[in-house]
């Protein structure tokens, strides 16, 4: 922590890493929250990190039997448990204090108010702020639909069948009925928290401490888990696509006019329900969404990176004129900005209000540029700024993301339609030996 702790209300400051806890009965979608969250924060550049302490407890209970592990008279059952959530803090101590995260996501039942006040002063001890995360839901169809879709697939039942497995399963949430003890308004209205009712029908916040609860509340407002579907694709060939010049604002070529159709064609037989289109502002995706003949918006945050001073150059003539700034890019991809213009990272900042508003949405259709879609794909496939820059998107290919559980299912389908390769590949020799007043004297003026 940065800065001084206040002991006598229990609360960090500023810059204290974040100790997010879940609480709720089995099958509340806590682990789906976590996940989330968790890549989420990472890829708004907060590194986050999940324990989850029923993994904990797998690895350290090879065979799971029954629910009878679960049961509050089993006293060696509650003892394992105890052991699993301590060995879980004593890593979330770790990577919040020596492997430099800021914030940890414990994701277990943490039914009891016993227990969380243990977290609260496992917290206070090593000046961490806590955020509690609470899942309430009464509706049988949800539950029986979580558990179906998660719990089955767990591998404590991989030996049983599906009657089997969700009987057990019922049984285990009945071993944490009686303890179930909720944050409440009063007795907890010192903490920071955030209940979410029902999937989302209804919330309840309390006590924001800061920027990133704010920024965490904010994303869990806007999440939901109807079924749907996220189409990405780049626009179609455009006139400097063959030209082999980044960015700019050309219209599309022949074949790209040729893919605008054919995605129109595709479009329509998916036969989507209340399909949304959204494109950049720039030429060459307002012209492709035009022949898929439906109505569309156009988002600022959408248009491709700007690339500055290098804007409609080829990257012979980037490496020619800015020999330093062409190895410091590849050096460093994502953080690298442009003179005059933006990095990845810049970028990923500019599209987290598209983020947010696909989460909110159900079926869209997303026209957009190279460097845009790979920082929407990171997002949805959880990849890291080392990775994000160099994921592939064709031009003439179309990604349908399905959100799933526990992650996203992905199908690329090529349109057939011929276009130049855009993908540069990272290098694989990166050697840049300068100093930074060597840079300072290499780099042109008018840089």
């Amino acid at each position: 922590c940065d800065v001084t702790c206040n002991r006598h209300k229990s609360l960090c400051m500023t810059n204290c890493p974040t100790l997010i806890v879940t609480v709720g009965l089995p099958a509340r979608g806590k682990t789906y929250i976590s996940k989330k969250l968790t890549r989420y924060l990472n890829w708004i550049d907060v590194p986050t990190k999940e324990f989850n302490v029923g993994q904990y407890r797998r690895e350290c209970v090879k065979i799971y039997k029954s629910f009878e592990f679960f049961r509050p008279d089993n006293e060696e059952g509650l003892k394992i448990r105890k052991q699993c959530a301590l060995a879980a803090l004593s890593d979330v101590r770790q990577f919040l204090t020596d492997e430099g995260g800021q914030v940890a996501v414990f994701d277990a039942t943490n039914t009891t108010r016993e227990r969380r006040e243990t977290i609260l002063r496992f917290a206070e001890q090593n000046g961490f702020k806590v955020f509690f995360v609470e899942s309430v839901c009464e509706d049988p169809d949800v539950i029986a639909e979580n558990i179906v879709q998660v719990k089955l697939g767990s591998p404590d039942y991989t030996h049983c069948n599906t009657e089997e497995a969700v009987a057990d399963f019922m049984k285990r949430i009945k071993c944490y009925e009686n303890s179930y003890q909720p944050l409440d308004e009063e007795l907890d209205r010192d903490l920071s928290f955030i209940k979410i009712i029902d999937v989302g029908r209804r919330y309840l916040v309390n006590r924001v401490q800061d920027h990133i609860q704010s920024r965490i509340v904010y994303y869990l407002m806007n999440i939901h888990i109807t079924p749907r579907s996220i189409y990405l694709c780049r626009h179609g060939e455009s006139d400097l696509n063959i030209k082999g010049r980044i960015g700019g604002d050309s219209g599309l070529s022949a074949r790209g006019k040729e893919f605008a159709k054919s995605l129109g064609q595709f479009i329509h037989s998916q036969n989507i329900h209340d399909l949304k289109v959204w494109t950049s502002q720039m030429k060459r995706t307002i012209q492709t969404a035009e022949a898929v003949e439906v109505p569309y918006e156009q988002w600022k945050a959408l248009n491709e990176i700007d690339a500055g001073v290098c804007e409609e150059l080829m990257y012979e003539e980037i490496q020619q004129r800015y020999p330093l700034e062409f190895a410091l890019r590849d050096q460093d991809k994502y953080r690298y900005r442009y003179p005059k213009g933006e990095s990845y990272e810049d970028l990923v900042q500019r599209l987290e209000p598209v983020i947010m508003e696909l989460e909110r949405q159900e079926n869209v259709l997303v026209i957009c540029h190279q460097a845009v879609m790979r920082c929407l794909l990171a997002y949805f496939l959880d990849k890291t700024a080392e990775e994000l820059p160099y994921l592939k998107c064709p031009l003439h290919t179309v990604l349908k993301l399905t959100p799933m559980a526990y992650g996203c299912k992905v199908e690329s389908v090529c349109l057939n339609v011929d276009a130049v390769n855009t993908h540069r590949d990272r290098p694989s020799n990166i050697n840049v030996h300068r100093t930074a007043k060597d840079a300072l004297q290499t780099v042109p003026p008018h840089l």
